[in-house]
């Protein structure tokens, strides 16, 4: 069901848990789908010894992904008119992710009623992974 203009105000916030301890399995599995295979992902030697890194770490579309999937949960399939992110940390295994959307507008466009809205997704530690912004049409 979509979201109604009517039912909307700038400030509302919607968020879900869209990660519960990610996996290894789960990274690779992504990187399978995506045909990502950079070792940054899927291989620990070189994550840690070459790169410097503690552990692999997920891509991020992987999580740009698991955060707009709670973006349609919000708004409603086929309803995004916009969704762009800036990658701000990196998400290694085991990690739980929270995405958040605020409504920082309602404007009409052509007749549309459209929600602009902030979007950010934390780790378990409340560090930022993914900030970023969407805009959605509604339903009147």
């Amino acid at each position: 069901m979509a979201l109604q203009a009517s039912r909307v105000k700038v400030g509302d916030v919607y968020q879900e848990e869209v990660c519960n301890n990610l996996s290894r399995t789960q990274i690779v599995q992504y990187a399978g789908a995506s045909g990502d295979y950079n070792p940054l992902h899927t291989d620990e030697i070189f994550a840690t010894q070459v790169a410097g890194y503690p552990s692999v770490f997920a891509h991020g579309m992987l999580s740009m992904g698991m955060t707009g999937k709670m973006l349609t949960n919000y708004v409603g399939d086929g309803r995004l008119t916009a969704y762009s992110v800036r990658f701000t940390a990196q998400v290694f295994p085991g990690a739980t992710l929270t995405a958040k959307a605020t409504v920082t507008e309602i404007r009409e466009v052509d007749g549309d009623m459209i929600a602009d809205m902030a979007v950010s997704t934390t780790d378990e530690e409340g560090v930022e992974v993914i900030r970023g912004k969407a805009s959605a049409r509604l339903d009147p």
